[in-house]
């Protein structure tokens, strides 16, 4: 079904694309952005990924990292990635200040995980276990490919619209005429109404549902995404902000209004996804009356998270002015 509605988001991106084309170049535009489409069709099938992880300098991480909380980080997402009977994705982290995850790949078995480090200084062992089992839920129901192309070509799309706006917007005689340029000016929202279709809200519903069971911890999952929710307000996320057509990868939606437009928000609202995982952890049985946070304290070793300036430096740079203490710096 996945692979279906794959075909059937490129069908509509490429048809869009086309559109574009011919508002600029009439049918022979047309002509050109369909080959170009094609290429690209078949680009992002095999490199989407590669783009979106090079996009946010994203560093792959194994457990010879010299941070410990690095480490705990590789280690845990190797053993659930096992528990849940999977292919090992690649293990990376992004030097942003922004908490926030995302999943990428065609397959689990091309499969690349990636945390911000402001996600690894301000969540404890058991919450960052929660958000990563979310991401290999994505993995693991094939949510990757849809999710990755649909990134890359909406950006391609809005990019397309924009330069087609800046250099034609004022030309009579271009297909269309004045008609043309006005549907032109919408067909960046229309992207972001796409990708919206496309990522619809079940998805992140299911990926904290199969999440919480691959961590075993709904809790912990639950208080990490209010975590996220209130850091991510406040921490600017420069790469997602100047594309705003990767924003519905992330766990939480990364783009905090004060940059691009919010229109390409597919997430659920927090409370409902913290209400659903409180539910499931009741059947779970594992509804405590604790916070996640508190159920950590009790599952996970503090040794294994110094929670202290004294933890390890990493070699990840981070924004100097508005770096939180921690493993960062």
């Amino acid at each position: 079904m996945n692979h279906l509605k794959t075909f059937i988001l490129l069908a509509a991106m490429t048809a869009l694309f086309m559109g574009i084309g011919f508002m600029i170049g009439g049918t022979g535009g047309m002509a050109i952005a369909f080959v170009v489409a094609a290429g690209m069709n078949l680009f992002s099938y095999w490199n989407a990924d590669k783009i979106v992880l090079k996009m946010y300098k994203a560093e792959v991480v194994d457990e010879s990292h010299p941070n410990a909380v690095v480490r705990a980080y590789v280690a845990d997402v190797k053993q659930m990635a096992t528990d849940a009977g999977m292919p090992l994705p690649k293990i990376t982290i992004i030097p942003n200040n922004q908490p926030n995850a995302f999943a990428t790949g065609r397959n689990p078995e091309n499969a690349a995980v990636a945390a911000t480090t402001g996600l690894l200084d301000m969540l404890n062992r058991a919450e960052i276990r929660g958000v990563m089992a979310h991401e290999l839920a994505h993995v693991k129901n094939r949510d990757t490919l849809t999710m990755t192309i649909t990134a890359t070509i909406a950006g391609a799309i809005s990019m397309l619209a924009n330069f087609a706006m800046f250099f034609g917007g004022n030309d009579r005689e271009r297909p269309g005429g004045m008609i043309g340029t006005i549907a032109l000016m919408l067909l960046a929202p229309m992207a972001a109404g796409l990708v919206q279709m496309a990522i619809s809200r079940s998805r992140e519903y299911e990926a904290d549902r199969v999440g919480a069971e691959i961590a075993n911890d709904p809790d912990a999952l639950a208080s990490a995404l209010q975590k996220i929710e209130a850091y991510a307000r406040g921490n600017m996320n420069p790469q997602a902000e100047r594309n705003p057509a990767t924003a519905h990868m992330f766990i939480i939606n990364p783009l905090n209004g004060k940059g691009a437009d919010n229109l390409f928000s597919t997430h659920p609202a927090t409370h409902n996804r913290v209400r659903a995982l409180l539910e499931l952890g009741a059947k779970m049985g594992m509804g405590r009356g604790q916070t996640a946070q508190g159920f950590a304290a009790t599952s996970v070793p503090q040794t294994a998270v110094p929670q202290t300036d004294s933890r390890p430096s990493t070699s990840v740079p981070t924004t100097p002015q508005d770096a939180p203490k921690g493993p960062w710096g």
